[in-house]
């Protein structure tokens, strides 16, 4: 049979550049990128400008850089909605909640805010729960904060370079470098705090969902401060681990 060829050659070309700036450990200049590949670097800044207009990568500093661009969380918000991380994942969080007795929330990142895609809801008198749809700030919310742990230093940078860090609490962390290294913590950790630092007596821990450098969300473990012991804060993070272990086997 045949080899199919494929129309468009410009577009496997495009796909190519694409993967390898996916694929890069920090954003590449256009000679780092005609350096590791086999076209030629008018070709390559070509389709880089195509590509920019298009919206699907973006530049960045004087020797230019280039990295993918927001579209693609477009795309991505549209593939986890195909991909139903909600089904996967509520059968595992439904049990989290019943062994925590607290509220569990399922988020996804969009245009730097966390949005809560579905919820299990506490089964204590005086709870607290999220309005599904509902959006938090990544840089002052478990599942943010979660997110952000997932990033590379490039798309830390530029996110910082477009959020300003306000007060929502006296707990919030607004100092750039004091939010990195809790960032760091969570990277190191594999689940982020929310000391208090979104809503006013609110404590929250997140926990990323992340597999082959693919990140399908975030959910985490919220109650009400009064109701949080270090012995709880223990095993909610033994729990939520193991939580996020079992649904990541099912992706």
């Amino acid at each position: 049979m045949p080899e199919k060829r494929l129309y468009g050659t410009v577009l496997l070309k495009a796909k190519d550049i694409l993967d390898f700036i996916a694929n890069a450990s920090s954003a590449p200049t256009l000679k780092e990128i005609s350096d590791n590949m086999n076209i030629s670097k008018p070709t390559i800044l070509k389709i880089l400008q195509t590509l920019e207009y298009c919206d699907f990568v973006k530049s960045f500093g004087t020797v230019k850089q280039y990295y993918l661009g927001t579209i693609f969380l477009k795309y991505g918000d549209q593939v986890s909605k195909n991909f139903d991380i909600v089904t996967i994942a509520m059968p595992f969080l439904n049990s989290l909640r019943d062994a925590t007795t607290e509220a569990i929330n399922l988020g996804w990142p969009d245009n730097d805010k966390i949005t809560l895609l579905a919820r299990a809801s506490s089964t204590n008198s005086i709870r607290f729960d999220l309005e599904l749809g509902g959006t938090m700030d990544l840089y002052c919310s478990a599942m943010g904060k979660a997110v952000l742990s997932c990033y590379s230093d490039v798309e830390l940078r530029n996110y910082f370079l477009r959020t300003t860090l306000k007060k929502k609490t006296n707990n919030t962390i607004t100092e750039k470098k004091d939010l990195l290294e809790d960032i760091q913590n969570s990277k190191q950790y594999g689940y982020a705090i929310d000391n208090i630092e979104n809503q006013e007596g609110i404590y929250c821990i997140g926990f990323p969902l992340v597999k082959d450098r693919q990140l399908f969300g975030a959910f985490s473990i919220s109650a009400p401060s009064f109701r949080v012991t270090d012995k709880k804060k223990e095993e909610w993070i033994e729990y939520g681990l193991q939580t996020k272990e079992k649904i990541l086997q099912k992706i």
